[in-house]
């Protein structure tokens, strides 16, 4: 019987919706890590195929789902169809960067921002924030990976980790951000349901923050994000292969302070982005335009 309420309430838990999923399984009394049980239901062979995908697509961007099935058929072996690579890809959040459909769930309910960064200098501190979530992959299954990033210094802000791409997990990193770090001008996001709900645009507004939201299917307006998350992978992620959350997290923990603090950005004139972000270090010279 037990088991069976179990079900009926996770069921019940709906991931689409304003109300945070921790806040339903509050009311429901159920527990929050149980709404997630189905995500290690994938079997070993799904689970090294999600590997593979986020490997290839890592090192070229721009492969879609016809090319990721080919690619991890002839050289990897394991045949699979390019039906159940795009599955696999919207449940990651993967998109290809080239004229498409958005692979983040958009909620036709919600309001669409403009975006506001086409042809506009990037200048100073905090002029400009973007956020966006990656899919990482452990040694049991995945987690995913949000984080804010100041355009100009590089600067990761915050970061977070959760087990599924829920609206919680965009609000609080965000409003971890703002507590530490003050008020961005303006704000840009993809048009993910997580970003353009009530409750996260509500945060922005509450702040008097200016909303600006990718162009349908323009993967590259967030540019600044995909090269961190390329970065990440490369240098941090790959190397390590996490077995548990924890790990995931102090390792991931390290190797951010390291990114602000000791690893030189060429794009910054090799300086630091925390030397550029509190204004130690003056850059010479920037062209970077949105």
């Amino acid at each position: 019987m037990r088991s069976v309420q179990s079900e009926i309430k996770r069921e019940m838990i709906e991931r689409n919706i304003e109300l945070p999923i921790s806040e339903q399984c509050r009311i429901l009394e159920f527990p929050r890590c149980q709404v997630y049980k189905k995500c290690n239901g994938y079997s070993a062979q799904t689970l090294e195929i999600m590997r593979l995908i986020d490997l290839i697509y890592t090192d070229s961007p721009t492969m879609g789902s016809r090319g990721l099935s080919k690619e991890i058929t002839l050289t990897y072996g394991i045949h699979v169809g390019r039906t159940k690579i795009r599955r696999l890809m919207r449940e990651m959040g993967i998109r290809a960067i080239y004229p498409q459909k958005q692979l983040t769930l958009a909620n036709k309910e919600h309001k669409i921002y403009p975006y506001l960064l086409r042809n506009l200098p990037i200048e100073r501190v905090n002029q400009v924030w973007s956020t966006d979530i990656t899919y990482i992959h452990m040694g049991q299954g995945f987690v995913y990976l949000a984080a804010v990033i100041d355009w100009y210094s590089r600067k990761v802000l915050s970061w977070k980790l959760s087990t599924t791409m829920d609206l919680t997990l965009c609000t609080e990193v965000l409003n971890e951000a703002l507590e530490k770090y003050g008020n961005p001008e303006i704000f840009n996001t993809d048009q993910g349901s997580q970003y353009t709900s009530n409750l996260h645009t509500s945060i922005l507004k509450d702040h008097g923050i200016r909303i600006s939201m990718d162009g349908k299917g323009r993967a590259l307006d967030n540019i600044f994000v995909e090269r961190l998350w390329r970065t990440v992978k490369q240098e941090e992620v790959y190397l390590k292969e996490y077995q548990t959350v924890r790990e995931a997290k102090e390792s991931l923990g390290k190797y951010f302070g390291k990114y602000n603090t000791r690893r030189r950005h060429q794009s910054l004139d090799y300086n630091y982005p925390d030397d550029i972000y509190f204004e130690r270090v003056k850059l010479k010279s920037r062209k970077d335009v949105a």
